[in-house]
């Protein structure tokens, strides 16, 4: 992998990881079709610091009212429990299933493609549904509420198939409207991609050299860049223009992986 390569693939992280398009399977598409890969596909989690470190900073004040707060106030505690709760199932199923995620999934990327295709339709199918939500501010969310969001979340181990847009989808459906279920997607991102970095650091420090280090700090500056943006507009624009962008974005994509892979004979 070249610095280019690094900086290339922090801003598709960025740009990414915080819409319903599957940053993982974007990633692991551009490395395929570049033909570059890291070690122990390690490089792809770990430049997810930068991403979760552009979400902190945007979200700083908010967090801090949290934080001051959950002492006292029954509300706040509901919210941080349900945030905990709702991490748990991605974190004990993505625990269990590692070799199989990063040794199979991560390497196929007819699953990838597939995903994205798929994941798009729904999307499109779900932008034109009408719900009548019950939550609009996502600290009305109920602890129950969201560890069902966080079982949607699980699906989100398969690439391709996005994180954000399985939580999105699954709080639509468990009666959240589009701007609180994007916005409680980005709390439950928080420890789950801290989580996801620390284990995957654990799991593969051994493997990691300097010049490793290098590519990793150019992929996280550039994903923390290209992160502060969409964080700042992601939730406006879900908001005003619905989900039906990311699933014809998704469909393209998808779709012109399936070309590159029926005429390559991968």
């Amino acid at each position: 992998m070249q610095p280019w390569h690094a900086v290339l693939l922090g801003l598709i992280e960025g740009l990414t990881e915080y819409i319903p398009v599957s940053s993982t399977g974007h990633l692991l598409l551009t490395e395929w079709m570049l033909g570059i890969t890291s070690k122990g596909r390690t490089f792809e989690v770990l430049i997810q610091l930068g991403a979760i470190l552009a979400l902190l900073s945007v979200y700083s004040a908010k967090l801090w009212k949290i934080a001051s707060t959950v002492r006292d106030d029954a509300r706040t505690q509901s919210f941080v429990i349900g945030v905990l709760i709702a991490f748990l199932p991605a974190a004990f199923v993505g625990a269990l299933m590692h070799p199989f995620i990063k040794g199979v999934l991560f390497e196929t990327p007819l699953i990838i493609c597939l995903s994205l295709v798929i994941g798009g339709g729904i999307l499109l199918a779900v932008d034109r549904m009408e719900f009548a939500p019950r939550y609009t501010d996502i600290m009305d969310i109920p602890p129950a509420t969201a560890f069902k969001i966080g079982l949607c979340q699980c699906l989100a181990l398969i690439p391709g198939v996005s994180r954000s847009g399985s939580t999105i989808v699954g709080a639509l459906f468990l009666g959240t409207d589009k701007r609180t279920a994007a916005e409680f997607s980005f709390f439950l991102a928080m420890p789950t991609m801290a989580g996801a970095f620390a284990y995957d650091l654990y799991k593969n420090v051994d493997k990691l050299s300097m010049d490793d280090a290098t590519l990793i700090v150019l992929g996280f500056i550039a994903a923390f860049a290209s992160g502060l943006i969409v964080v700042r507009y992601i939730l406006d624009f879900i908001s005003k223009r619905g989900l039906t962008f990311f699933g014809w974005w998704r469909i393209l994509v998808g779709g012109l992986g399936l070309i590159v892979i029926a005429m390559s004979g991968s």
